[in-house]
């Protein structure tokens, strides 16, 4: 049965916020959940930036909201692939994962209260159905990629999601490069 994209995006919200708590309050667990954590919030911000976010700025003129939220996901892949890379029984790990939850936490409020109301009001119900579908096939297809796991292609959709200018002749790296420098402004 189809689903309506904003449910579904809500409802990865919801299991991403769910392994925040996890993380947080079960350390013995830390090193089992942190790939559960990683990779569905990897495969979901790919599916929105393939699917979900070109529409949303297009079609229900969430143009200037999507460009915002495509940097705040630029900078929760530098944070959880951060995060990765710390040891989960550290002492700094606290610190990170903290670091973490408060940019997507930020961002999914954001998301909510602008971006998917926006898609729920511009776009027609068998619109968002068909944008569900489409969703859950990229969200399938990027399961198990990291952060740092991105093609060219993947780089482009970002900086064109962000709205940032002068990308199209540069190699994977210096597109990699202008994107992070970009979203950090």
């Amino acid at each position: 049965m189809a689903a309506d994209v904003v449910d579904l995006i809500m409802q990865d919200h919801r299991e991403v916020e769910r392994l925040f708590d996890e993380l947080k309050d079960n350390p013995e667990k830390r090193a089992n959940l942190l790939p559960v954590l990683t990779t569905l919030l990897t495969a979901h911000s790919r599916a929105e930036e393939a699917e979900v976010y070109p529409v949303a700025a297009e079609e229900a003129g969430e143009k200037e909201e999507v460009s915002h939220s495509q940097q705040e996901h630029i900078e929760a892949d530098q944070l959880l692939a951060k995060l990765a890379e710390t040891d989960p029984e550290s002492a700094q790990f606290d610190t990170v994962l903290q670091n973490l939850i408060d940019a997507v936490s930020h961002h999914v409020d954001e998301e909510e209260t602008k971006v998917l109301p926006g898609m729920r009001a511009n776009l027609s119900d068998e619109r968002r159905t068909q944008l569900g579908e489409a969703f859950v096939a990229s969200r399938k297809q990027h399961l198990g990629e990291q952060p740092g796991d991105m093609t060219r292609d993947q780089l482009a959709q970002q900086a064109r999601n962000a709205d940032i200018p002068g990308t199209s002749g540069l190699s994977k790296d210096k597109l990699q490069q202008k994107v992070q420098r970009e979203a950090e402004r």
